[in-house]
């Protein structure tokens, strides 16, 4: 059972972003037939709606493990992990930023946690992964560890 999960599902102003396809489709294809446009637009709005939902990368925190979309790193691993929003989340993501972090950023979630990695071998200093519930996360990723650094 995790003791974490979220995906970080596609905000409402992304579906109306795809939603855009409907009166784009119609304006390419109203010279050639109106009803082949309104089609080939619900079409292009369905299927790009689908692949923000089906590609909405996952975070978890599971088995002795934190999971970032296709990323995988021990607890053991991690260090310090602390949250950011607002101006300081900004300050992470961009003059902040490290460019040897490993990074799993979306646009329209404001709050980001940074996870510091203890491993030597490592070249990437910390992970910054946008969450929608930063502090369980963090609770979640301490928890998880504390087993570890206690055994």
């Amino acid at each position: 059972m995790p003791l974490f999960r979220e995906r970080l599902h596609p905000s409402a102003w992304l579906h109306i972003v795809a939603l855009l396809a409907l009166p784009a489709s119609i304006l390419v294809l109203a010279p050639v037939s109106v009803p082949a446009g309104v089609v080939t637009g619900l079409v292009l709005s369905g299927a790009l709606i689908s692949l923000l939902w089906a590609l909405a990368p996952v975070i978890e925190v599971a088995d002795g493990a934190l999971t970032a979309g296709r990323a995988r790193i021990p607890l053991s691993l991690l260090g310090a992990v602390q949250v950011a929003r607002g101006e300081d989340a900004r300050q992470a993501r961009g003059p902040g930023l490290d460019a040897r972090a490993w990074l799993l950023l979306r646009g329209d979630v404001d709050p980001v946690v940074r996870i510091t990695i203890d491993d030597d071998d490592d070249p990437t200093p910390y992970w910054l992964i946008s969450s929608r519930r930063p502090d369980e996360l963090a609770l979640a990723i301490g928890a998880g560890a504390a087993p570890a650094a206690g055994g």
